[in-house]
């Protein structure tokens, strides 16, 4: 479960947002739809506590975010947060197998190779955990991204612009494995967006 509350957040006195609060329960799924300017990835990445807010609070799994202290942040957000962007980030030196188990890596848990070929079975890159990411095309590689972020099951989900840059088959295919993904392990799940092929897709939306 992940609930925001009156964020905000300053980079100058001249650019300042305040969001709607957000509330998303285990196994549903909200899109958060927004022009660019209106400070979508600001959100997300308050959601993710890669930003601290300026007021108000994250609470994912009954744990207020902004109240952790820094030792503990990226542990429980490794742990706790999966997180899918626009553009894939992997470590290039890896297979795709490792990147994969650099999730459990970063949240101190025992490296799941069972869960990642599995993961990677059902969602059609079994025959690719050997290569390097980048011999992997723009929508292999999304569907790793995916696979990475919900290694660890964690209970929630958030997608910055996982669709924007793939045509309309990719775009209907990414959508529906996230919502499958999420679904199955019970995870919130928030899309943050400006794709408006997306709208009819999400019955819970925000527009920013």
């Amino acid at each position: 479960m992940l609930h925001a509350r009156q964020l905000t957040f300053s980079y100058s006195p001249t650019k300042r947002f305040s969001f709607p609060d957000i509330r998303c329960n285990d196994g549903e799924a909200v899109l958060i739809l927004g022009k660019s300017g209106t400070g979508k990835t600001t959100l997300l990445h308050l959601l993710a506590l890669l930003l601290r807010p300026e007021s108000g609070s994250v609470i994912i799994d009954k744990t207020d975010l902004a109240q952790l202290p820094a030792s503990q942040t990226a542990p429980f957000r490794a742990a706790h947060v999966g997180i899918i962007y626009q553009k894939p980030h992997f470590v290039s030196s890896l297979s795709v197998l490792d990147n994969l188990l650099m999730a459990n890596y970063l949240a101190k848990k025992t490296q799941d190779r069972g869960r990642a070929r599995e993961l990677a079975a059902h969602l059609g890159f079994a025959d690719h955990l050997d290569k390097r990411t980048h011999q992997m095309s723009q929508g292999e590689q999304q569907r790793v991204s995916i696979a990475r972020a919900v290694m660890n099951k964690p209970g929630v989900i958030l997608a910055d612009e996982p669709t924007s840059s793939l045509d309309d088959v990719n775009c209907a295919r990414v959508v529906a494995l996230l919502r499958e993904q999420s679904e199955q392990i019970g995870a919130s799940l928030i899309v943050v967006t400006h794709d408006q092929r997306l709208k009819d897709e999400f019955s819970n939306q925000v527009i920013l």
